[in-house]
């Protein structure tokens, strides 16, 4: 990848893959902040495709049964902690800043000022910068071909490598 250009980002769950460890795939998890408060479910993963790494969080919260609810997305920076056994990913910044953090807008996700604009927010260096460095936790790692989706019955689609 060029200096100054980024990967296109697209939701894992439209790849037809998913993590290859399953204690990585952190969709539907609960999302606390560092001091207990809850922010909402982990709705979806932005995945960099070009680079097979994670880069954003969407989080859903608030609504009932689906309806209603807020989404927002934050960098996979912010990731405190991850606990499978209690389906918990821990981030380092507060239900205020994330209430306050702009909305997740599919159509305008493919824009590169939009992920500026949710770094800047969250006082973090965007991954294209020079020096940026992808946090050491958490490892997600892509799946292979072949192997079965955890969380569904069937194989993956090696058509679609992510």
């Amino acid at each position: 990848m060029e200096q100054g250009e980024t990967s296109e980002l697209v939701r894992l769950g439209d790849t037809g893959k998913t993590v290859a460890d399953a204690n990585e795939d952190i969709r539907g998890h609960t999302v606390r902040s560092d001091s207990g408060e809850d922010i909402g479910k982990v709705e979806e993963l932005l995945v960099d495709v070009a680079e097979k790494k994670v880069r954003f969080l969407v989080i859903a919260s608030g609504g009932f049964l689906g309806i209603g609810k807020d989404k927002t997305f934050i960098p996979v920076d912010t990731i405190k902690s991850i606990n499978p056994d209690d389906r918990e990913v821990v981030i380092d910044r507060s239900r205020e800043q994330i209430a306050g953090a702009p909305e997740y807008d599919p159509d305008l996700a493919v824009e590169r000022s939009y992920y500026e604009g949710i770094y800047g927010y969250y006082g973090l260096s965007p991954y294209w910068n020079p020096g940026y460095a992808y946090p050491g936790y958490p490892l997600f790692s892509p799946i292979k071909e072949g192997e079965m989706d955890p969380r569904e019955s069937r194989p993956t689609r090696p058509e679609h490598p992510l």
